[in-house]
């Protein structure tokens, strides 16, 4: 065993510890396993959406991304940043009412506010659906990173299931205590490494950033612009717009707002995390010197330029602490992912069904679906091919579909009503899941139209589809209720 791997398993070992730690002395019943007694303060709840945040796709598919793609990869520091801004007013409110009305997961909020059972187990089905592919992308970047660190040694599959495992035993021990304290050391770490290489790298091959622009446009003239058609312009404004939308939709994030002590954590993590967000341009920089000093990857394999490039680069101790600080990018989201999907199915769908079952069979439950949860995401991660860009706009796709149902849920005379939230969902659903099933794009399915149409973001389409559904149906049913009363009324 090389220097790499015991130093990546030295800072495994350390999360595992931390996780036990952090639930010591503890009733780890469903409010403490899931959003952690609703204690946490400012430092936590930023650290923790951080977690959520800033993954391995933003450590290795992030630079796989800018290597692969070129200038459309900036959709990422584009979207993060300005999500942000809405989180200055949406996360207080949604704070609010969750502690008002004692909340514990996303579906939660959903049944509150639509009086639907139904409408919340929609809403838990379509965050496990949608959280699964983050999920791989977790198992995807552990396995690159073990296996990538141990030069060979351990193959990509066996890295993969040593991953699952690990992240199953820690979020059954922990919950959210365990990815709250881990996040203290892996934002510490992230933000170190990616500064050091994203500075390094091009100063080392080429002198600065401005030679390294020079030499890539030399060699790939165009490669820094934006397409003509597939990702241009109006891909990006299309992607940008789902994914603000889409940000704050996902189930562990609302689980890491839950936790909060204040609504005012958010207004403060509102100003402050922008600034965070620049350390993405480090990971760029990684991504784009890889170009030239290990060209040839292509497809999937260009998550693997960060990694490759070290290697070719560093000491196998760096490599090991570099591969640590991204096994904890993964162990973070990738616990918080998993605990959201156990929770959601446990008490979100099951506990519809059989009301009379007490919180701690719940929680009981939870931790038994989590290694099944897990077993399925390594399934997947073995079984596809998708780079981890193309695996997370998939999951914004469908889960940004829940986004004009909680919006409008927020307005104090709220015109939508269960029927429209849940027609407009499952009609969102249903063309991004047939247009991503058959392979399809807007260009093929409707070729006369003009390239910016072509090129937008399906997810986009089908968001804006499910918004006209939405008000549609829900004003068709008032209507008929009107009727029926005034059919009432006359018949008295």
């Amino acid at each position: 065993m090389n220097i790499a791997l015991l130093i990546i398993l030295a800072f495994l070992l350390l999360s595992i510890f931390l996780g036990i730690r952090s639930s010591k002395g503890k009733d780890m019943d469903l409010e403490q396993w899931t959003v952690g007694g609703r204690g946490f303060g400012a430092v936590f709840v930023f650290l923790l959406m951080a977690g959520e945040i800033y993954t391995t796709f933003s450590f290795l598919g992030g630079s796989g991304w800018a290597y692969g793609k070129g200038a459309p990869a900036l959709y990422v520091l584009i979207y993060i940043t300005l999500s942000y801004v809405l989180s200055y007013w949406l996360l207080p409110e949604i704070w609010r009412y969750a502690k008002e009305n004692k909340l514990m997961s996303q579906s939660d909020f959903f049944v509150s506010k639509y009086k639907s059972p139904g409408l919340g187990i929609l809403a838990a089905l379509v965050g496990v659906v949608s959280m699964i592919p983050v999920i791989v992308v977790q198992l995807k970047g552990l396995g690159i990173i073990v296996s990538e660190a141990s030069y060979g040694a351990i193959s990509m599959s066996a890295a993969v299931w040593m991953g699952a495992i690990s992240l199953t035993i820690y979020v059954m021990i922990s919950g959210i205590h365990g990815s709250v304290w881990t996040a203290v050391i892996k934002d510490i770490m992230m933000v170190a490494i990616i500064g050091f290489l994203g500075i390094y790298l091009p100063i080392h091959y080429f002198g600065g950033f401005q030679p390294m622009f020079e030499a890539i446009d030399a060699a790939k003239p165009g490669f820094l612009k934006f397409p003509d058609q597939g990702l241009s312009v109006s891909w990006f404004i299309s992607t940008v717009i789902l994914l603000v939308f889409g940000f704050y939709m996902w189930p562990q994030v609302f689980s890491a707002v839950y936790s909060a002590r204040s609504g005012k954590v958010f207004r403060k993590n509102a100003i402050i995390s922008p600034l965070y967000t620049l350390m993405l341009l480090f990971v760029f920089f990684v991504g784009y010197t890889a170009i030239l000093k290990v060209p040839g990857l292509v497809g999937a394999d260009a998550d693997l330029s960060l990694l490759r490039l070290s290697i070719e680069t560093f000491d196998p101790w760096f490599i090991g602490i570099i591969g640590g600080a991204g096994l904890l990018t993964a162990l973070v989201p990738g616990s918080m992912l998993l605990m959201s999907v156990a929770t959601l199915l446990a008490k979100n769908v099951y506990k519809e069904f059989a009301p009379a079952v007490s919180d701690r069979h719940v929680v009981r439950l939870a931790k038994f679906l989590v290694p099944v949860i897990a077993l399925i995401a390594v399934y997947f991660t073995l079984n596809g091919g998708e780079t981890m860009s193309a695996l997370i706009l998939m999951g914004y796709s469908l889960i940004t579909q829940l986004f004009p149902s909680l919006l409008f849920s927020l307005k104090s005379n709220n015109p939508i009503n269960k029927f429209g939230a849940i027609s407009g969902i499952i009609t969102g659903l249903a063309i991004v899941i047939c247009i991503t099933l058959s392979h399809s794009t807007i260009g093929t399915l409707f070729p006369s139209l003009p390239q910016t149409a072509k090129d937008l973001n399906v997810g986009i389409i089908a968001l804006a589809v499910n918004f006209i559904v939405m008000i549609t149906v829900s004003l068709a049913f008032r209507k008929h209720a009107v009727q029926l009363e005034t059919k009432s009324v006359n018949d008295i």
